[in-house]
């Protein structure tokens, strides 16, 4: 390994933070080595890319989650061991890049082990209910003791890190950037054999996508679903990613109980997500927490589809209500009906956000911005 940067992730499969990692470190290019602590389809896309990457298994430290309350010895000693692989790693690297907790916890670590500055790339907001208090604590002390610099994707995920105790001085924020490309790339003949094929006698169409988790609010579709006309389906876009079975099983109940089933298509995982939004009438983001940043908002402007999303966190800063989007309370299940049925019996008005939040996506939150950005901060501290 030559290159300059060694970045680090601690998931195998592909969410919103990979699919943002992946574009990074394909726009960093020769720069950067990638080395995973699970093997899955994220090291497969990195391999798609060219990108150098390998897969360092982590034993014990997978079993610590994000809400556990404390580790256990077991997983101290993993972390331990783990950073002295790491450091091994990183002693032909001038610095170390971190895209989740569990790495920059190993890449810290291993960064005082070897005298390399570790940057980490903060994709969540920490505290609660997603950090248990220790964890969020322990992430803000490991920051402030072993972090050059914490990249964070929103200004409001900076603000929790702060509110957590992290110093100010070491963030600097850079927006997720998403590829505009594949949903160019969608003819509006594509688009309209996908809604023949999944929503033949469906007059209007709203889509959610994402993993499939209480949290990401699909629970809340369903019950705005009800509240709409029987021309109204719904597709649920997405998997559970991490053992979360029982919810969607749920769901496929809650969608029976409410007399919606004929109206919901759960279609699972799906590659084609900007063919599947550019099919859909409105793309509906239902999170009952704050989101850190938003993915899938962007990804529905891209798609030049009105997007309907939840006023909190990140998606703030995406979304200005009424003209590149409709911000609506999270959880509000009667809130989500009315925008939908708003837009509805105003095209134009749909027409017109569609086209403002397309404009603004491609302005603000492209790949290239993204890349320079992160850049930007590793070549301030290989500096």
């Amino acid at each position: 390994m030559s290159a300059r940067i060694l970045a680090l992730d601690h998931v195998g499969v592909l969410g919103g933070a990979e699919l943002s990692m992946l574009d990074i470190v394909s726009g960093l290019g020769d720069d950067v080595t990638v080395r995973l602590f699970v093997d899955g389809p994220f090291r497969e896309a990195l391999e798609h890319r060219r990108v150098d990457v390998a897969v360092l298994p982590m034993g014990a430290l997978a079993a610590v989650k994000k809400e556990s309350l404390a580790p256990s010895p077991r997983a101290v000693l993993a972390a331990w061991r783990m950073a002295g692989v790491v450091a091994q790693e990183a002693a032909s690297a001038r610095v170390l890049y971190a895209n989740s907790q569990k790495a920059f916890i190993v890449a810290a670590l291993a960064g005082r082990r070897s005298r390399r500055p570790v940057v980490w790339h903060l994709r969540d907001l920490l505290g609660a209910p997603h950090f248990s208090a220790l964890n969020t604590r322990a992430a803000v002390l490991m920051a402030n003791w072993g972090a050059a610099r914490v990249i964070t994707n929103s200004q409001a995920t900076a603000d929790a890190f702060v509110a957590a105790g992290g110093r100010r001085q070491l963030v600097r924020v850079v927006h997720n950037g998403v590829d505009a490309a594949a949903f160019d790339a969608v003819s509006d003949d594509a688009a309209r054999a996908v809604r023949a094929q999944l929503a033949p006698g469906a007059a209007y169409v709203l889509a959610v996508f994402g993993r499939l988790h209480a949290w990401k609010g699909q629970q809340v579709a369903l019950d705005a679903l009800a509240q709409l006309p029987a021309d109204c389906h719904l597709w649920v876009v997405g998997a559970p990613l991490f053992g979360e079975q029982a919810f969607e099983a749920s769901l496929q109940a809650q969608a029976g109980r409410l007399g919606v089933a004929s109206r919901v298509r759960f279609l699972g995982f799906r590659a084609d997500i900007a063919a599947l939004m550019r099919a859909a009438d409105v793309v509906v983001h239902a999170s009952t927490l704050p989101e850190p940043f938003g993915r899938v908002v962007v990804e529905g402007m891209l798609a030049r589809r009105p997007v309907i999303a939840t006023a909190a966190g990140g998606v703030t800063e995406i979304i200005a209500d009424g003209t590149t989007g409709v911000l609506v309370p999270p959880g509000d299940a009667a809130a989500l009906a009315r925008a939908v049925a708003a837009l509805r019996a105003d095209p134009v008005r749909a027409s017109a956000i569609a086209e403002a939040g397309s404009v603004r996506a491609r302005d603000a939150f492209g790949v290239a911005a993204m890349v320079r950005g992160v850049r930007a901060v590793l070549d301030e501290v290989m500096g």
